[in-house]
């Protein structure tokens, strides 16, 4: 009796609205500017954020985009994105998703929302005759890794990633 006493014991703020994912649209930029900012600060990055809403833009919806992003909204309101772009493998001759970003506002963390865009992407990923959905993470945003891991995603041991950036950048293009 007590658990179905709880069942029927819902506040407003126990009432988990289903999450719509939807392809990003030019409306969506300031938002998904917005996030990028929050997820570097979450994350402690490096980095500082560079790119202008005008950037994402451009990425997603300029001339020739490089990148895809989906939007995730409960009630409406965006409460998360992933942004992602394909990849390719030589050794499975398929193509693959990168994701880029990934990101869940606050207030929904813990809802399954982030699992939920996982499973969308991995879902685009097989639909489009992929074999892979890869993502990097920084060593130091524990949340994350233990997150990946729970979802059975493997750290690669066997690869390094190798930067060019800024003047060394400028550098290597003068090697030739």
């Amino acid at each position: 009796m007590g658990h179905n006493a709880a069942m029927h014991d819902t506040t407003p703020a126990q009432i988990v609205s289903t999450p719509v994912i939807r392809p990003a649209e030019p409306a969506d930029v300031d938002v998904l500017h917005r996030f990028v900012v929050e997820l570097a600060e979450v994350e402690k990055h490096p980095e500082p954020v560079a790119a202008r809403p005008q950037d994402l833009a451009d990425a997603l919806f300029g001339p020739r985009p490089v990148a895809e992003a989906v939007v995730a909204t409960i009630d409406g309101r965006p409460a998360g994105f992933a942004l992602f772009y394909p990849s390719y493998s030589t050794i499975l001759g398929r193509p693959g998703i990168h994701l880029d970003d990934l990101y869940v506002s606050p207030e929904h963390r813990g809802s399954g929302l982030g699992r939920a865009l996982l499973a969308h992407l991995a879902d685009l990923a097989l639909r489009r005759g992929g074999g892979r959905l890869e993502w990097w993470v920084l060593r130091t945003n524990d949340p994350a890794i233990r997150f990946y891991n729970r979802l059975n995603a493997r750290e690669l041991d066997e690869i390094a990633i190798m930067r060019l950036a800024g003047e060394a950048l400028e550098e290597a293009r003068d090697l030739g």
